[in-house]
């Protein structure tokens, strides 16, 4: 099959029905590698390549299929410039970026011998889209058993310092966002609009402490995250408010870490994942938005009317509500983004302007409101994978001490715009 749109996949405009593989789709395997801070350019078994195979063959392992039953390799590799390279190139014969800094398609189909694979991507787009792409693919027949792999590399003076961030001029809108290269950019971005929400809602900045602790605490649940592998102590609410302003409002631990590590999804039909190891947890619906500001930075009116936009999106393409939704896993790179998603989803009657009681009620796994459950990339690293992993863990039942007290039947995760967002919906039930 021929596929000229590149875009042909998405489900990116308003009023999309429900989707028409609503269940028909799942997640039979999951596998992740070791997590560490960063790369140091010299050990062969902890580049991305490695701990790609790594990643692969437990979610091959854990769905019970062999290499010779996957047919559909999609990974993502920034091949127009990942923001942990370009660097300078091993001596020969490394001639190349693939199977180090990144990992393509092909190369993970060489490495693991897989003779049947009929359908590669190896431009897929950022995780929260690459859910949906994975989906879609399956839904349309164009795999039956599709490896999706997501990676996130850090060399050290490297993340996000390639293309035009490794430039010593900043022009146009770019002098306002970056000119010392890319993450002031994002800080300014979130403290800006996190600045608006604090004097529209009459709230304090310091509304994200309860929330941070949150996070460490159930990231230091996730056996393979980085802070309960390489940093296992819980942060206070003091420590938060004591934290240094990287930019102000913004703090050191409102910030992920950039950490080098793989995960690997096996998505395959419904039909198929029953017969495999695992429970089938089922796909529901997928959605995509892509915004444009309007100025060099988006507004905190701009950001909720997207959040709602993408919100709409995913009731309608799944035929739930938020009265249906039991775990939530909103993206929280900078914890300054996730109250709006939260208040855009009215997960648990939150409406505008009320994350901050919200924050400061019960919010852990063995509460009512067990918020971002996965502890997200704020409390296990700049993976962005530990969001959709809690997901299928928490409908599984093996989420071990982070399994959530309340009904367990629904799960979402996923971004909101500006630049890409997605949301991905799963379901222990097809119907």
């Amino acid at each position: 099959m021929t596929i000229r749109d590149p875009n042909w996949w998405r489900r990116d405009k308003d009023g999309p029905g429900v989707w028409e593989h609503r269940g028909k789709v799942a997640v039979a395997g999951v596998g992740h590698s070791p997590m560490d801070r960063r790369w140091d350019g010299k050990s062969m078994d902890t580049t991305l390549g490695a701990y790609a195979i790594i990643a692969a063959q437990k979610a091959m392992a854990e769905a019970g299929v062999s290499p010779d039953d996957i047919d559909g390799v999609i990974a993502y590799t920034r091949l127009d410039g990942a923001p942990w390279a370009p660097r300078p190139y091993f001596a020969p014969p490394y001639d190349s970026e693939d199977g180090l800094t990144m990992v393509s398609a092909e190369w993970l189909v060489k490495q693991l011998g897989l003779k049947n694979v009929k359908y590669f991507n190896s431009k897929a787009p950022v995780i929260w889209e690459e859910m949906g792409l994975a989906a879609q693919a399956v839904g349309d027949g164009l795999t039956k058993n599709c490896l999706m792999l997501y990676q996130m590399g850090n060399l050290e003076g490297r993340y996000l310092q390639s293309g035009d961030n490794a430039s010593d001029k900043a022009p146009g809108n770019r002098q306002w966002t970056t000119p010392w290269g890319a993450e002031p950019g994002p800080m300014q971005y979130f403290g800006m609009m996190f600045g608006q929400y604090c004097r529209k809602y009459g709230a304090s900045p310091d509304m994200l402490a309860p929330f941070a602790v949150n996070q460490r605490r159930n990231g230091l649940m996730v056996p393979w995250g980085f802070y309960s592998l390489h940093e296992p102590y819980q942060i206070t609410e003091k420590d938060y408010l004591d934290s240094r302003f990287v930019q102000q409002p913004v703090r050191v631990l409102d910030c992920d870490r950039p950490v080098n590590s793989a995960a690997c999804y096996l998505f395959t039909t419904a039909e198929r994942a029953r017969d495999m190891k695992q429970k089938p947890i089922y796909i529901l619906n997928h959605c995509q938005g892509s915004e444009r500001v309007r100025s060099t930075m988006a507004t905190l009116a701009e950001h909720e009317v997207w959040a709602d936009r993408m919100a709409r999106r995913m009731w309608e393409g799944s035929g739930l509500g938020p009265k249906d939704l039991d775990v939530f896993n909103p993206y929280d790179g900078y914890l300054q983004h996730s109250q709006t998603e939260l208040e855009a989803c009215q997960w648990h009657g939150v409406k505008r302007g009320e994350a901050a009681d919200f924050f400061a009620g019960d919010i852990r796994v063995e509460g009512p409101h067990p918020f971002l459950s996965s502890g997200g990339n704020n409390g296990t690293g700049r993976n962005r994978t530990a969001m959709y992993t809690d997901c299928i863990e928490q409908l599984r039942g093996t989420a071990g001490k982070r399994q959530i007290q309340i009904r367990c039947e629904t799960a979402m995760a996923g971004s909101i715009p500006p630049g890409s967002g997605a949301w991905i919906m799963f379901g222990k039930d097809p119907s």
